[in-house]
């Protein structure tokens, strides 16, 4: 790989626990506002037939300087370019919670229709299907000053109570976080006339979590659907129990897919 190739790839993966012999690669996107660490240290929690990529986007950690993206696209161009030299090695799947779930569905659309490719699995979690109806609120929550959306944030359970406890970490925090709503507002998906993916769609959802339309996930692919709703709110992914079922699930499944795969 390129010098160039391999700072663009550093730049946007976090990589902690490196696995050359993994059979697959899991690609993880971040929630609104949120960084790579979560994900990358899910690499030390599956064994070695997977390795975990974290997206790392502009505006936050070593790319804190970087201008935040203005729409999904530039988003999904950089993703999908850099990427796909690593999309072509071995198969990969694709995980993304909230404001990650639209940037996994939308890569994964992108990269079949130009490069016809696609994940073996894709794993959403916390979000409706971007073509839901339940999507759209009557005001843009980004709009709102900053003590309102914190107020509506923390109302929703959309913000870790680590970052809201801390005045130093929320004043980095909320432009982030409203950079990455805008977008999530700004997505626009027609009811699909025919369905692009082909792989199994898995959707979780925290049962404390406002209500989100799991069902219509099932509309992007031909392949198998499930949804799994786990104890907790909006961040139910964090804790303990659900993270292991998260892992052994997503394992159990890439392993499975190895068999359809060859």
């Amino acid at each position: 790989m390129k010098i160039s190739s391999l700072y663009e790839m550093d730049k946007l993966v976090n990589c902690l626990y490196r696995k050359p012999e993994a059979l697959f690669r899991l690609i993880c996107f971040p929630w609104a506002g949120g960084g790579s660490i979560h994900y990358a240290q899910w690499g030390k929690l599956f064994n070695n037939s997977i390795e975990v990529y974290s997206i790392r986007l502009p505006g936050r950690e070593t790319r804190s300087k970087e201008p935040f993206v203005q729409n999904l696209q530039q988003v999904i161009d950089e993703i999908a370019n850099i990427l796909l030299p690593s999309l072509k090695e071995k198969p990969f799947a694709f995980f993304g919670h909230s404001f990650g779930a639209y940037l996994s569905y939308a890569t994964a659309e992108y990269i079949k229709k130009n490069h016809s490719l696609e994940p073996v699995h894709l794993f959403v979690s916390g979000a409706s299907a971007p073509h839901s109806a339940a999507r759209f609120p009557v005001q843009k929550k980004s709009d709102l000053p900053d003590d309102e959306f914190l107020k509506w944030m923390t109302s929703i359970g959309g913000t870790p109570s680590e970052i809201l406890i801390n005045k130093d970490i929320l004043q980095l925090f909320v432009p982030v976080l409203k950079a990455d709503l805008r977008l999530v507002e700004l997505i626009r998906y027609e009811n699909p006339q025919m369905k692009l993916l082909s792989c199994s769609i898995s959707s979780f959802d925290g049962k404390e979590d406002v209500p989100h339309d799991l069902e219509a996930w099932k509309d992007l692919t031909i392949g198998e659907f499930t949804i799994h709703k786990l104890s907790g709110g909006h961040f139910y992914l964090k804790e303990p129990d659900n993270e292991k079922f998260l892992i052994d699930y997503i394992t159990k499944h890439l392993e499975t897919a190895e068999v359809d795969y060859l």
